[in-house]
């Protein structure tokens, strides 16, 4: 698998035909189609994505458990997002990579805490894990029309001694509250080897935080804007680092350190803006 990651790292588009549009929630929808070499991308990488006439896009690669088949799950959002969204089957999208680092697989008590379409390199993570480990994973969403990939969690999962805890910021499914409002019981009753997180960077920033005080071992795949994946623009600055060839996967000690994290982002012309 490393060596298809390797190979793939081009600067030119590969045209790949939307096979199959899944509609997880009224925003959120997972586009699959053919291709040997994102399928087989380590957990925590990107790819490019161009949606022709629009523009180019970074996006996480989402498992399919269909053999050479890999997917983007997008929520509508923006004009780049949207055009993505509204892709229909039989229609063709330009992919190149992948590109960045990927998770750091421990062994034992692993916590996982996702939220949104963060929840994506987790659900790949989960594939790379041994079914020795011990899995919890918490997964946030607004309200219950906005929650997906509780099932599939599951189902990958069933070989695992494991927990998919569900919760909604409205209290409408699952547990009430924050994911980070979860997580602090969850770590008054349990200790864990490591925690992977993805999701919005309040989130994560407090996830992290939570983790290097009970002296758990972290990481987080962190977004930034991105406009060539390879290092050579310099649009995803973060801090001293690039996110995109120096991630997009931090562990927790250097995140703490690093000032923007949490707490501010770069604008398309590069300025810092807080969150």
């Amino acid at each position: 698998m490393i060596w298809l990651a390797l190979q793939r790292n081009t600067d030119s588009s590969t045209m790949v035909t939307i096979e199959k549009v899944i509609d997880e929630t009224p925003t959120v929808r997972t586009l699959v189609f053919s291709d040997d070499f994102l399928a087989n991308v380590l957990p925590g990488q990107f790819a490019m994505v161009w949606i022709p006439g629009t523009n180019e896009l970074p996006m996480s690669v989402m498992v399919s458990q269909e053999k050479g088949k890999a997917a983007f799950t997008v929520r509508k959002h923006g004009l780049s997002s949207t055009a993505l969204y509204s892709v229909k089957a039989g229609e063709q999208i330009g992919v190149r990579g992948p590109y960045g680092n990927s998770f750091t697989i421990k062994q034992g008590r692993l916590l996982l805490v996702g939220g949104g379409t963060g929840l994506v390199p987790l659900m790949r993570l989960v594939t790379f894990l041994k079914k020795t480990n011990d899995v919890t994973v918490i997964m946030g969403a607004k309200t219950k029309q906005e929650v997906f990939f509780d099932g599939l969690a599951n189902k990958l999962l069933e070989q695992n001694k494991h927990k998919v805890l569900v919760v909604t910021e409205d209290g409408t499914h699952g547990q009430s509250g924050l994911v980070t409002d979860v997580m602090q019981r969850l770590l008054k009753e349990s200790t864990f080897d490591a925690v992977y997180t993805c999701g919005p960077e309040k989130m994560m920033h407090k996830v992290v935080q939570l983790a290097f005080e009970k002296g758990i071992y972290a990481e987080a795949s962190i977004e930034r804007m991105m406009k060539c994946g390879m290092g050579l623009c310099g649009s995803c600055c973060f801090g001293d680092v690039l996110a995109c060839k120096d991630g997009t996967v931090f562990d927790g000690q250097y995140l703490l350190t690093n000032k923007e994290f949490g707490y501010t982002h770069r604008s398309k012309s590069g300025i810092l803006e807080n969150y």
